[in-house]
Order: structure tokens, then sequence, then C-alpha cells
């Protein structure tokens, strides 16, 4: 058995190696590409490759989500990038997607991260009183972009890219918006991004009882 850091190279070759193959198979398929961009965020972050995986996916299928989330994740400080990069890219591929997808929340995905990371660097002076949420423009071209224009059918990774808004609408304390968003989730609270502003369950609960509550301003 090969272990450490050659082991995962040995494996990330035979991961990529069958993508390839997958692809030569089915070439109209974006999906090996998208686990293509996973392989290069992990074990091989090499920008020349990730831009032809990146122009060959929008060959086949231009907004794809997990493509995008792929590439936005590869941005990130704790991984490739830098905030302003993945904060660009993001506030670049919302506007221009057609209206009614959820690629318009990638701008949400980079403000949780931003806060996750500065909180995590000073936790001393960054608290929960202050966060990127409040008077958020993200969060409006959120709604207009896909939101209020989404498919009655929700797409596979709906309740992920909802609790993201739902979460930016209930620390900006627009509660009563967020009453919508919190009722088309349901119960399925996901960890990312109420995690990144304390215990995940308790946040999402408080805030969408606060949802169905009688409006009146509140501090998250």
């Amino acid at each position: 058995m090969i272990a450490g850091r050659e082991g995962g190279r040995v494996l990330m070759e035979e991961a990529w190696a069958t993508c390839r193959a997958a692809l030569e198979a089915w070439p109209e398929d974006a999906a090996p590409l998208v686990v293509m961009l996973a392989l290069l965020r992990t074990y091989a972050p090499n920008r020349k490759t990730l831009g032809w995986v990146w122009e060959e996916i929008k060959q086949r299928d231009p907004w794809n989500r997990g493509a995008h989330h792929e590439v936005v994740t590869f941005l990130f400080s704790r991984h490739h990038g830098r905030q302003g990069e993945a904060t660009w890219w993001a506030d670049e591929q919302a506007s221009t997607a057609p209206q009614g997808l959820p690629i318009a929340v990638l701008p949400l995905v980079v403000l949780a991260e931003a806060h996750r990371s500065r909180l995590e660097q000073d936790q001393r002076t960054y608290g929960l009183t202050i966060h990127p949420w409040v008077e958020c423009p993200q969060i409006n071209l959120v709604l207009e972009r896909w939101w209020r224009y989404r498919s009655p059918h929700p797409h596979a990774c709906f309740a992920d890219d909802a609790n993201y808004l739902a979460h930016a609408l209930s620390f900006a304390n627009c509660h009563h918006e967020a009453l919508e968003v919190f009722d088309a989730i349901g119960p399925y609270a996901t960890q990312v991004p109420w995690s990144y502003c304390g215990p995940a369950s308790d946040l999402f609960l408080r805030h969408r009882g606060w949802a169905y509550s009688p409006p009146r301003r509140r501090r998250p």
C-alpha cells in the first residue's frame, strides 16, 4: 500500500484516468469533467488544466451547477485562490446566468466563506454582530435572478441553495421575506452555511421560528 502524499497522487491519477475513459465513452456528458474539477482542487491545483476542464464543461453544459461550485471553491483563499478573485468570479457568473438558475446563489456562497474565514482568523474582535449580510445587495440579486423565476420542480441541490438564501435573509434581519424560502425548504436544513455562525440546527430553527412569528425587528 502506498501511503501519504504519494498514495494520494496515485489515487488521483487513477481517478483522472477513469474520468477520461468515461468522457471518451460518452463525450457529451459533463459529469466526468465536474469530477475532474474536484480532483484538481484536492490533488493538483493546476490553473492551466483548470481552464481546460472549465472550457470543456462550458461547451457541454455551460450552466452546470456542480461545476460552478467546484470552481468557486477552488478559488477560496483556503484552497488555491484569493477572496477577491472568488468574489469577482461568482458575481460575474451570477449576473450573466439565465434568469431562474441557482447559479445566482454563488455570491452568497462566497460571502459565507468570507465570514467563516474571517471568524476563524479573528475570533476576538470579529463576531456575529459583524457580518456581511446586512445591507447586502447580493441577496436581492438571488431573489431577482433565481428565486422569483425558479423552476416549479426543485433541482437536486435545491436545499443547499435555498438554505444559503434563507440564511442570508435571516442574518440581514429580513425574516418576513425569508418565510417563503423556509416554507420551500421544509425540514431540510443544511450544515453549511448555518454552522458558520453557530450551532446549525439551533440557528435554523430559531430563524425559521422568527420568520413565522409576527414581523418585528430582531437581532440575529
